[in-house]
Formats: structure tokens, C-alpha cells, sequence
């Protein structure tokens, strides 16, 4: 078994434990594998060993992958950009991949929508919050994201599933859980309203990475992105 192998089925005991460990269900919680840096071959060497969704953060190096690693696997793999959107590259992310979860403004919404091929099912969009007030970090403003989640809901071509958040590094559990129990709170003020058109598929809160995912879980996320924990340490190109 390879080194990418191991590393996913303690990823994937780490997500039971903690699932356990909070009262849910082992399947209330989905696994997006981070493969933004690594090549293709460390995504086929995860998908040989059963994963199927990966986070590309870097949209042009999402989709060079993507084509490398082609329709090899049945069923076929999920693609997420989990990167920041730029207006010069919304039209690669409606074209190629599956999800968006970084959108945190209408504008994004309405190119993604606008250029998102008709042959393919809705492209599927997470709302990314600035839960925690970073200013570093990008994300529309908690008070703001219902009025985004509505108008983004009425776009063609486009899901909205639910939100996502990238909170600053929290130094133990307990903090880690207040900020994720943030956004839960946001998340079910929305899930309120899944009675409004558009509004009917949302049930994703993307929230906890490799160090923060169990508190993440026992917050009520549904999808934790999880990349050193699977591929190992990375090695950034020079700027």
C-alpha cells in the first residue's frame, strides 16, 4: 500500500473517530482530498485507493490535472476549486470543474453562471464566509451572506449548496469550535430557508482542514478539506 494510501485511511479513521466522538453518523461527513502542488500521479494514487473528491486551489494547475488524469476512474472523480476566483478565470472553473467554493461575491456568480456550458449539470457553489473577521482572508461578511446565498439561488446553471469557511489558525479545540460553531449557525439560519426557489439542495457546511478537522466535525461540517494529511508536506514554487 503506498504512502498516499496510508495516509487517506488515517484521514478517513481520524473523520470516524471524530464523528464518533460528536454523535453523528461515519457518513454525514465527506472527505475532499487537497492535491493543489502535488501531480497527477499522487491523484491517481489516491483514487486507486477509493478517493474521488479533490480540492484544486490553483485554477490553471486544476485543470492540467484534470486533463491528465482523464475519465481513468469509474465512477469519475469530483473536482472542487477551493482557490481564489479571478475574474480571468471564472470562464476555466464553469468549463471544468464540478463545485466552486470560493465565491464570496455576485459578480463571480454571475460569469460562472454566464459561461458555464449547457451540456453540463449546474455547476455546484458554496458561498465562502469570513467567518472569523480575518483580514487576510477572503469570504463575504457573515451579515451579508444571506442576501448572496438569494441572489446567487436565482442564477441559472448554478447550485447553491451551502458555505465554506477557512477561519485563522485557532491555538487548541475550544477555540477551534467557537469559530466553527459560527459558521453552524450561520449555516442552519440559511438552511431555514430551503423553502425559497434555489434554495432546496443546500446541505454542505466545507469547513476543517488537516489540524482543525475534528473540532470542525463536531461543529456540524459536512465536508472537511484535508491536503498535508493525505499528500504530506509541500513545497511552494519560488514567486
Amino acid at each position: 500500500m503506498t504512502t498516499i494510501a496510508n495516509n487517506l485511511q488515517q484521514v478517513l479513521g481520524r473523520i470516524a473517530q471524530a464523528c464518533a466522538a460528536a454523535g453523528r453518523a461515519p457518513d454525514s461527513v465527506s472527505l475532499l482530498a487537497v492535491s493543489k502542488t502535488f501531480g497527477a500521479q499522487a491523484v491517481v494514487q489516491a483514487a486507486a485507493a477509493g478517493q474521488r473528491a479533490f480540492g484544486e486551489n490553483y485554477i490553471q494547475e486544476g485543470v492540467d490535472k484534470i486533463a491528465a488524469v482523464g475519465r481513468a476512474f469509474v465512477p469519475a472523480l469530483q473536482w472542487h476549486c477551493i482557490g481564489p476566483i479571478q475574474s480571468n478565470k471564472t470562464r476555466l472553473v464553469a468549463e471544468h470543474f464540478d463545485w466552486a467554493q470560493t465565491v464570496d461575491r455576485l459578480k463571480t456568480a454571475e460569469r460562472l453562471s454566464a459561461q458555464r456550458p449547457d451540456h453540463l449539470p449546474p455547476l455546484q457553489i458554496c458561498i465562502q464566509v469570513n467567518i472569523d473577521g480575518g483580514p487576510t482572508k477572503s469570504g463575504v461578511a457573515p451579515a451579508d451572506t444571506v442576501e448572496l446565498v438569494r441572489a446567487v439561488a436565482k442564477l441559472p446553471r448554478l447550485q447553491v449548496r451551502g458555505l465554506m469557511s477557512i477561519p485563522d489558525h485557532a491555538p487548541d479545540f475550544e477555540a477551534q469550535l467557537a469559530i466553527h460553531k459560527s459558521a453552524r449557525r450561520l449555516f442552519d439560519q440559511i438552511s431555514a430557508l430551503k423553502e425559497e426557489p434555489g434554495l432546496e439542495g443546500f446541505d454542505t457546511l466545507s469547513m476543517g482542514m488537516t489540524a482543525d478537522l475534528e473540532a470542525a466535525i463536531h461543529a456540524g461540517s459536512t465536508l472537511v478539506r484535508v491536503g498535508t494529511g493525505i499528500f504530506g508536506g509541500r513545497t511552494y514554487p519560488a514567486p
